[in-house]
């Protein structure tokens, strides 16, 4: 067949895992087949390294996987970096005083750990219960890595656009931020939590058309993105083909020029066959 595309970007959450941390099984044999025929399939995620491994130990590529929403390339074969992105001292230090300052939870992201301070109430229990590589810390201790995101929780705005713009006067230095209701994650429905992270300078998912171009050849053009949020909306705007899933948020929705189904169902299965293997 004729392509239109040579390579495909894949959310984690709320895309290609369903919601019970699953992968389609017609979805994963139509990924696995597109990669056998040279479709250049790809992960672009908000997930650290280390949470994004299982996913690409199940899904067997030979893509690195651009993780921390852009600020770093991971290579799940050789289980290196090969790109990373930290932020600066000064933008450490003072979004850890705005943490200390407003008391909230907060975690400092580096190569290989995650690092918090010891939850208080059963509220940050749960908001870390699922994190791959915590380790609890002493305040001072936070300040001493090199932290490729900083991740910072809040019950006292209205919205997650409020939190980060409150960050962002604080900080006022060069960052890539995203943020969002805790409950968007499967596993924390009942929070209410909001979040942002703060990552080095970058250009986002955005990020994972560029490294497509450089390391693999692939212009933009020929690319499909899939995801479901707004930190998908930057590699969005940058691909030939952007696809939102029917449970997207409302700014993934407004980008994407196709809309598929939930990242329950076979979907994406549906749609790389369609593209890609027909």
């Amino acid at each position: 067949m004729v392509r239109n595309y040579d390579a495909l970007l894949l959310d984690l959450d709320g895309t290609l895992v369903a919601d019970d941390g699953t992968i389609h099984p017609r979805t994963l044999a139509a990924l696995r087949a597109a990669s056998t025929s040279g479709v250049r399939v790809m992960v672009a995620t908000g997930r650290s390294e280390l949470a994004t491994d299982p996913v690409l130990r199940t899904l067997d590529l030979d893509s690195p996987a651009v993780v921390f929403n852009g600020a770093a390339l991971w290579c799940g074969r050789t289980q290196r970096f090969l790109e990373e992105r930290v932020l600066s001292e000064r933008t450490l230090g003072r979004v850890l005083d705005y943490g200390t300052a407003h008391g909230l939870l907060t975690v400092v992201m580096c190569a290989g750990r995650k690092y918090a301070l010891a939850p208080r109430n059963e509220v940050e229990r749960l908001a870390l219960h699922d994190m791959t590589g915590l380790e609890f810390s002493e305040p001072q201790a936070l300040r001493r890595h090199r932290a490729i995101r900083v991740t910072l929780f809040s019950s006292r705005q209205p919205t997650s656009d409020v939190f980060a713009e409150d960050v962002r006067r604080a900080i006022d230095q060069p960052n890539y931020m995203t943020h969002f209701p805790l409950n968007l994650l499967a596993h924390h429905r009942a929070s209410e939590l909001l979040v942002v992270d703060l990552h080095p300078p970058c250009c986002g998912k955005g990020e994972a058309l560029r490294v497509l171009e450089e390391r693999f050849g692939i212009p933009r053009q020929r690319v499909v993105a899939i995801g479901d949020a707004s930190n998908d909306v930057d590699m969005f705007t940058r691909a030939g083909l952007a696809v939102a899933m029917g449970n997207a948020m409302p700014e993934a929705l407004a980008t994407a020029s196709r809309v598929i189904g939930h990242n329950d169902t076979d979907t994406i299965g549906a749609l790389v066959e369609e593209l890609f293997l027909d």
